[in-house]
């Protein structure tokens, strides 16, 4: 069973030290990310060379000023980065280190650098799309030792600043559970940082109704149909249930943030309708709850 995380120090304990390297596919938020990072008082760098990265692990470990630090490690490190995992191993004798790995879908990242007008990083290709596919496969080995993933397809950079502040935040800054009812359709993959996820394919689905077919499950009339089955409105008791009694625990074990997901096969209905209908039990029941969707119509 984990511990619970004592948020209340004594003025002669002191956190454990800690080394957060924030990393991921260009335009998913890093910079954000390691802002976020700094306003919870680490030590921010970014882009430190890897070559000096054990020697920053021993710095911090040795340092009174800093108790916390994060670093961005990106593409832009070049082929050394290929050693981070190995570079991993050093850093972590000397410090409790985490990887936090930021993702986002190909269409959104594409859309960001449409929007800032920034060229990507590695300015091989002619398009950035094909920029993106290289940097997912040179990224590859880095997201296969992160310890977090975080897909910020659905975040605005608000959004991701009080994300990090809440999943990484002590303290006063971590004592408020927050709560994202996610939508998702499982054509197109199971989110990345699902902590529960609900497959609700079971229900009839509004897609085969024409009417229904181009609206989503926000629409009133798909919803009431969602709504009009009796095993839609059993499994959404049995689930207000279920997470009604796990929330206080997961508050009690220190969580900060928790994503529950509902998929049906295209994300446009039956799992819309459900993300919203629990974030309303969930907002009644006193929580701070979101709903988000990550397939629908954009």
């Amino acid at each position: 069973m984990a511990q619970t995380e004592d948020s209340s120090l004594s003025e002669h304990e002191q956190p454990a030290k800690e080394l957060v390297i924030v990393t991921g596919i260009s335009g998913s938020g890093k910079a954000t990310a390691l802002k976020a990072f700094e306003d919870l008082g680490f030590h921010a760098v970014d882009n430190l060379p890897l070559e000096l990265l054990v020697d920053f692990a021993r710095l911090v470990e040795k340092s009174d000023e800093i108790a916390e630090a994060a670093i961005i490690a990106d593409i832009r490190e070049g082929t050394t980065l290929d050693r981070l995992p190995e570079i991993l191993k050093g850093v972590r004798t000397v410090l409790h280190t985490r990887v936090v790995f930021l993702d986002a879908k190909d269409e959104v990242l594409v859309r960001r650098y449409s929007e800032t007008r920034r060229p990507h990083p590695l300015r091989k290709q002619d398009t950035v799309s094909r920029s993106i596919v290289e940097e997912r496969q040179l990224l590859d080995p880095i997201r296969n030792v992160a310890d977090t993933l975080i897909d910020t397809s659905n975040f605005n950079v608000h959004e991701l600043r009080a994300h990090i502040q809440a999943r990484f935040g002590r303290g006063e800054q971590a004592n408020h559970l927050l709560v994202s009812c996610l939508s998702f359709g499982f054509k197109n993959g199971v989110p990345l940082d699902a902590d529960m996820v609900f497959d609700v394919r079971f229900l009839p689905n509004p897609h085969f109704v024409p009417e229904f077919r181009k609206l989503t499950g926000q629409d009133p009339k798909v919803a009431a149909y969602v709504r009009g089955f009796p095993q839609t409105v059993e499994f959404l008791e049995r689930v207000t249930g279920l997470l009604l009694y796990l929330l206080p625990h997961y508050v009690a074990e220190g969580k900060s943030y928790l994503t529950i997901a509902f998929g049906c096969t295209g994300g446009q209905h039956r799992s819309v309708m459900m993300a919203e209908e629990m974030a309303e039990r969930l907002k009644a029941a006193g929580y701070q709850v979101k709903a988000l969707h990550r397939d629908m119509p954009r």
